[in-house]
């Protein structure tokens, strides 16, 4: 059976520890349902071990829709006062985009396909 090239991946999900980081890989299109999934095993995470330095490496994500985008501010808003610096890995400037709107406040950096510059700039001042 022959898949369509162009049909949109399931999504994929990882959130774990690595070292002195908290590490979210996503490989897929993201939907509301991981996103909120995402989001939650950060929070569980950060709360869990102290680390609030997250690295989100979405080099084999395709880029949502802006809707996305959006709901991830509105996810951020329910962080109370956590505050966590986040590196977001993109491979192109749409998906750096639309991490530029999802994370648009506090100190969130975006890095294109560098994932050692996003960890060292993660452990900047620690």
């Amino acid at each position: 059976m022959m898949t369509d090239p162009g049909a949109a991946l399931p999504p994929q999900l990882d959130v774990r520890v690595s070292g002195d980081l908290l590490l979210v890989e996503v490989q897929g299109e993201m939907n509301e349902a991981v996103l909120r999934a995402c989001q939650l095993r950060v929070v569980e995470l950060a709360h869990a071990t102290g680390l609030r330095r997250v690295l989100y490496d979405a080099r084999a994500m395709i880029a949502p829709g802006a809707n996305i985008a959006l709901m991830q501010q509105k996810l951020d808003d329910q962080l109370g006062g956590m505050k966590l610096r986040r590196a977001i890995v993109v491979p192109g400037a749409k998906l750096a985009y639309l991490a530029r709107i999802a994370f648009f406040e506090g100190e969130d950096r975006v890095f294109y396909d560098d994932l050692d510059a996003a960890k060292a700039w993660l452990r900047e001042g620690a």
